[in-house]
């Protein structure tokens, strides 16, 4: 199920946009301003957000730009002001389009649907999750901007928790997951053993991890 974020502190405009779109089977997230917008992002994986111009503590503009710097994913402005100028700076800060208030809510709906079939075209290769890094490409993991150096089994691993953020994780399934990757028989101590190198290395705290979570009877989570 897709994930839409609706930044915009008019909360009728909100909630009335937030239920169109759960009608057309999406799972939508409501911010109203700027910080739980920015918090909304870095614990969930986001894949269309609509964004207000102006929230009341800052500016949507401001928010787009740092957010297309951390990670890629369509950004639509809704803007009562559709001025050359806004529309010129809105796109150099890295949004996709632009919808006029008010509007047409299925004008909206297909709107979204183009922009994430075109989204769809280019597979994300980049994750981000807080501090920590995956560059899927360069197989390579940063933590704080450093680069993290992981064994091959630590590092598909991590990336099967971190392509799947936000599920639980199985033990079975990881350990399938593992097997199939190496071609080696993958025990429950192995994987055990894994996860206490991973969280040495990208954990602030080992002991009170905040990124690979252990789900009680049940396998492992990065997110919430």
């Amino acid at each position: 199920m897709r994930n839409i974020l609706i930044i915009e502190d008019d909360k009728i405009l909100n909630k009335g946009v937030a239920f169109a779109l759960k009608k057309e089977g999406y799972n939508v997230i409501s911010a109203y301003t700027k910080q739980e917008g920015k918090t909304a992002v870095d614990n969930n994986e986001i894949d269309f957000l609509l964004l207000d111009i102006t929230l009341p503590d800052g500016s949507g503009f401001d928010l787009c730009k740092e957010i297309k710097t951390k990670i890629n994913f369509p950004i639509v402005f809704f803007t009562a002001n559709d001025t050359e100028e806004d529309m010129i700076k809105g796109f150099e800060c890295g949004c996709d389009d632009y919808i006029s208030k008010p509007f047409s809510v299925e004008v909206l709906k297909f709107k979204i649907n183009a922009i994430l079939k075109r989204s769809d075209i280019v597979e994300k290769k980049i994750f981000i999750y807080r501090d920590l890094k995956m560059d899927y490409d360069a197989k390579r993991v940063y933590k704080n901007d450093k680069e993290v150096k992981l064994s091959a089994t630590e590092y598909k691993l991590l990336e099967i928790l971190c392509k799947n953020k936000g599920r639980a994780m199985t033990k079975q399934i990881l350990l399938d997951k593992l097997w199939d990757y190496n071609g080696n028989y993958v025990d429950d101590n192995t994987l055990s053993v894994n996860i206490r190198r991973l969280r040495r290395k990208i954990e602030d705290d080992p002991k009170n991890p905040q990124y690979i979570i252990t789900l009680f009877g049940i396998g492992y989570i990065i997110g919430e």
